[in-house]
């Protein structure tokens, strides 16, 4: 076994197999995504749309589990093993964090606002800059840096259009919907911040790479 561990790693099978995991995980947070702006746009049900996110939040953390294991065996790593782990648990709190966004929408039985299609396309875009950047690891390192600072740009976009959304919130009289409203713009904001988190994760990763 350690044979063919050995020989999966320097025939780079093994940093393969890691980079194919962790795109597979950042798969499954566009998915999550996707079904966010789905039910945003009111193309489905806040209860349709939570119970496909619980399949969705399911395969995203078998791809995770799958990786953790992964890089538990594996000798060498294409970047940072640390970075790597990092960068997963990044992912996946962005998952979760519109798993949250879902099932908070239904619970508190609140129309979704279309306006925050914008800001759930901003965090798909951010994810899918960094699907592209992970899957240029091993060979493009130079790719890897510009597009984790695309992605990382992404994020501020979040912040920026959340703010907006809250000072135009603010300009309403206090209810019990601006309270849902204001909850759910927080859990938006927190998605983005979790989005930069996976771009300086990804990032830190390459500049120790470099030296």
């Amino acid at each position: 076994m350690k044979l063919r561990r050995l020989f999966g790693d320097l025939t780079g099978r093994t940093h393969h197999r890691v980079v194919d995991l962790l795109q597979a995980q950042l798969t499954a947070a566009l998915a999550g995504g996707a079904l966010a702006v789905r039910m945003t746009a009111g193309e489905l049900s806040t209860e349709q749309a939570r119970t496909e996110m619980a399949r969705i939040e399911h395969d995203g953390d078998s791809q995770r589990a799958a990786l953790v294991a992964e890089l538990s065996k594996a000798l060498t790593t294409p970047i940072d093993r640390e970075d790597l782990y990092r960068l997963s648990r990044s992912v996946d709190d962005v998952l979760d964090n519109l798993r949250d966004l879902v099932r908070e929408t239904d619970l508190y039985s609140v129309r979704p606002d279309p306006a925050d299609v914008e800001i759930l396309t901003t965090v798909a875009e951010g994810l899918e800059l960094l699907r592209n950047a992970v899957a240029a690891v091993i060979d493009r390192p130079a790719e890897v840096r510009r597009t984790a600072v695309a992605a990382r740009k992404c994020s501020g976009r979040v912040r920026q259009l959340y703010q907006s959304a809250l000072a135009a919130l603010f300009l309403r009289e206090l209810s019990t919907d601006v309270l849902k409203r204001r909850e759910l713009l927080r859990r938006l904001d927190i998605v983005g911040l979790r989005l930069g988190e996976c771009a300086d994760a990804l990032s830190d990763a390459m500049l120790k790479r470099s030296h």
